[in-house]
Formats: structure tokens, C-alpha cells, sequence
């Protein structure tokens, strides 16, 4: 997919994307502290059915289960000599989900480094190979386009950018995980991070998982008014309640998480979908919205 074709896409109407990834594996079973992206391929058959709901719900875009399949997460699992082909047979799966009726974009979080500006002690030019490393295998794999998500520090999505940019001209949308005020919680705000990730020549900026969609009117109004490219709204689905077992239930129905969502398209926001607590009827509710 160029980026081109992305604009043309976004311009015709809200795009939607999928719903949540995580907490619909634990409820189908994933076990608490392995390596999702391990379970994943030993257990494709769950994600299939998952992401084949997405897509019968009316997403455009999946989201390969690729989250953490970078050297620095895998590390942690001693799995790192594994990163190609887990990130190429994880993008398999989602490709035979999706059967040609939607986009499957390599999906790229956090390092697993703490930046000096967080606190730690990872210079860019430790942190810029992670995600070059895995944007090259995404990029073998076909992925259509690319994401960059659940970013809590402005500097290191900024570097993401900048490194999955280096190795590929296929669109990069980019979304922060912020407080109420957008600031992320290791630094920076998305308010300046997407004015720069604009110039750089990313293709959709916003934010994913935060909070519910009923907090986040001003900010997603904020980035709209800061940038030309289309914007990103993907929050949870309301605030978690966790329970004695450390399990984090979602309190917002799919009904009045759709209500909010209209909110925050008039807002300024073009690409739609749901991020932890949302199911394929938050997505079937959202395209029935973009319908109306």
C-alpha cells in the first residue's frame, strides 16, 4: 500500500480499525505471564477466529499480533534469536484472517529500553536498531502498512518513526498512550509529538488505550488542530475495575462506547477502532455509526 493510496482511503470516510488484541486472548484462553507472541504460534487458530470477527464486524485494518516480537521484549523470554520468522508467521496468521478483505498492518511497541530522558539509561542508538530489526522482517513478511502503538514517551516513538521510516515507504500511523492531559508517562506530550511526526513523514497520528473514549474529546481535538493528517482514536473500553485475581475488567458497553466514539469523530477523528476491553461488537457497532 502507498502512501497515496492511504490518503485516498482515509479521505473516502472514517476507517475502522480492529478492537483488542490481549484481553480477548485471556478470555480465550492465553495464560497469564508467557510470551503472547510464543502462545500465538503455537495456538494460531484462536487469533484467526478473533481477527475473522474483526473483519465480518466491518474492520479495514488488522493489526498483526506482532506487538512484542521486537529483539528487545523477546529478550525476556530468551526468544530473540526467533524474531524473523515469529514476526513472519505471526503476520501469516493475520494475513489468512483477514482472506483479502482487509489490510494487515506490522504492529511495533515499546523497546523494551528505558530512554535517559525516562529515567534510564538507552540512547537512541540503542533503541533505533529494535525497531529497524523488526520493521525489516515486517517488511519481508508484506505487511500493507505499519503502527507503531501503546508509545509512552514522545522521544521513543519519534525514534520508531524515524527507524520503521528508514526501511520502508508503505504508510506508518502512530499512536501515544497518554494521561488526560496527553502527556506520555515517560515524557513528552502527543501534542508535539505529532506536529514532528508529521514533518518526518508518518501517515496518521493519535492515541490508543489511555483511557475511555468518554476523556479524550479535548485531546483528540488538540492533535486534529495540530496536524493535516488524519488522527487516531483507538481508547479502551472505559476505565478497568481489577479484580482480587489481578484480571482488569472493562466497565463501558459497546453501545455507549459507540456514543462516544461519534463524539470523537466530530472531534477530529478519522481512524477509528477499540483497544483493551473492546470486542468484534464494539467494531460492529462503530461501522454501523460510520453508516448513518
Amino acid at each position: 500500500m502507498t502512501k497515496s493510496d492511504f490518503l485516498k482511503m482515509t479521505g473516502n470516510g472514517p476507517v475502522i480499525l480492529d478492537g483488542a488484541m490481549g484481553t480477548n486472548l485471556f478470555l480465550r484462553g492465553m495464560p497469564r505471564r508467557v510470551c503472547p507472541e510464543l502462545w500465538i504460534t503455537e495456538h494460531p487458530e484462536v487469533v484467526i477466529e478473533l481477527q475473522r470477527e474483526y473483519v465480518e464486524a466491518g474492520s479495514d485494518i488488522l493489526y498483526a499480533p506482532t506487538f512484542g516480537a521486537n529483539r528487545g521484549r523477546l529478550k525476556e523470554y530468551g526468544l530473540e534469536g526467533k524474531l524473523p520468522e515469529m514476526n513472519k508467521e505471526l503476520v501469516g496468521i493475520s494475513r489468512k484472517a483477514a482472506g483479502g478483505k482487509a489490510l494487515v498492518a506490522g504492529d511495533l511497541s515499546p523497546s523494551g529500553l528505558m530512554l535517559e530522558s525516562a529515567g534510564g539509561e538507552a540512547e537512541k542508538e540503542d533503541v533505533f536498531p529494535i525497531f529497524e530489526e523488526q520493521a525489516k522482517v515486517l517488511e519481508e513478511a508484506g505487511v500493507d502498512l505499519f503502527v507503531i502503538e501503546t508509545m509512552m514517551s514522545a522521544e521513543e516513538i519519534i525514534i520508531a518513526a524515524e527507524a520503521v521510516l528508514s526501511v520502508t515507504k508503505s504508510p506508518v500511523m502512530c499512536t501515544m498512550t497518554v494521561d488526560e492531559g496527553g502527556r506520555g508517562l515517560f515524557g513528552g506530550t502527543v501534542f508535539t509529538a505529532a506536529k514532528e511526526l508529521e514533518e518526518i513523514g508518518v501517515s496518521a497520528v493519535g492515541i490508543n488505550c489511555c483511557a475511555g473514549p468518554d476523556k479524550l474529546k479535548g485531546i483528540i481535538e488538540k492533535i486534529a488542530d495540530s496536524v493535516t493528517i488524519p488522527v487516531i482514536a483507538k481508547p479502551n473500553a472505559g476505565t478497568p475495575v481489577i479484580d482480587k485475581y489481578g484480571t482488569a475488567h472493562y466497565d463501558m458497553s459497546p453501545d455507549v462506547f459507540v456514543q462516544h466514539m461519534r463524539t470523537l469523530r466530530s472531534a477530529g477523528a478519522g481512524i477509528l477502532g477499540g483497544c483493551c476491553g473492546t470486542t468484534p461488537d464494539y467494531i460492529r457497532g462503530l461501522k454501523r455509526m460510520t453508516e448513518e
